[in-house]
């Protein structure tokens, strides 16, 4: 198994350092998460939220739906599209370059989250429609062919053992010197049975999750 982390070609902290502004809502930055486990991350991924915007109109614009089926889309896909919002668009997109540069095939499974939908993002569309003009099918074949089809494997980086311990020291900056953790704190995340503690509370959280929905009404 290998673990990909993804971030916005526009703020790339964890592929240069690196700092900036995006429209890839919803997804941190500038910073490393304190609870990322960098120890088992095998690949950064950086995606152009240019590459997001044009799908978001091509997913949920009558013109680029009409696109979508007539280059043999199925129509229940097209209907659930809209359940992609920017920041799912842009992790359906990292899982796709995560794919072509492990040169994976149909016997290979790839999983990501879909974290939002384009319910959150109809100011969103609204700014694009008066910024760039009604969504047309011939912008639609160009989106279809070159922010979907034609996603690379430029912008990412397959981390080294010390490419991830860098990255782990990188939390220092904001944790230790801003957020008053200490550096045995940070030192103890380097530790692999930190995590494996971590995660054999599992199921005991899936017991609070479930306690929480019913208290609320959820389930």
């Amino acid at each position: 198994m290998k673990i990909a982390a993804s971030e916005a070609l526009q703020c790339p902290t964890l592929l240069h350092y690196g700092f900036g502004e995006h429209r890839i809502e919803g997804i941190g930055d500038k910073h490393v998460p304190w609870i990322h486990n960098v120890r088992n991350t095998d690949m950064i991924i950086d995606i152009d939220d240019e590459n997001c915007m044009r799908l978001l109109r091509l997913f949920n614009e009558p013109a680029g739906k009409k696109i979508l089926s007539s280059n043999g889309v199925s129509r229940e896909i097209i209907e659930s599209l809209p359940l992609l919002g920017i920041s799912g668009i842009a992790n359906m997109l990292a899982a796709i370059k995560f794919a072509k540069y492990y040169e994976l095939d149909q016997n290979d499974i790839v999983i990501t989250v879909f974290t939002d939908s384009a319910e959150l993002y109809g100011s969103r569309l609204a700014e694009l429609n008066k910024a760039r003009g009604e969504y047309t099918e011939s912008q639609g074949c160009v989106d279809l062919e070159r922010d979907l089809k034609g996603i690379g494997i430029d912008y990412l980086k397959e981390l080294n053992y010390y490419d991830r311990k860098s990255l782990h020291n990188f939390k220092y900056f904001t944790w230790v010197e801003q957020q008053g953790r200490n550096s045995d704190d940070l030192r103890r995340l380097w530790d692999p049975e930190f995590w494996d503690e971590m995660f054999a509370q599992v199921g005991e959280w899936d017991k609070l999750i479930i306690e929480f929905n019913r208290r609320v009404g959820l389930s």
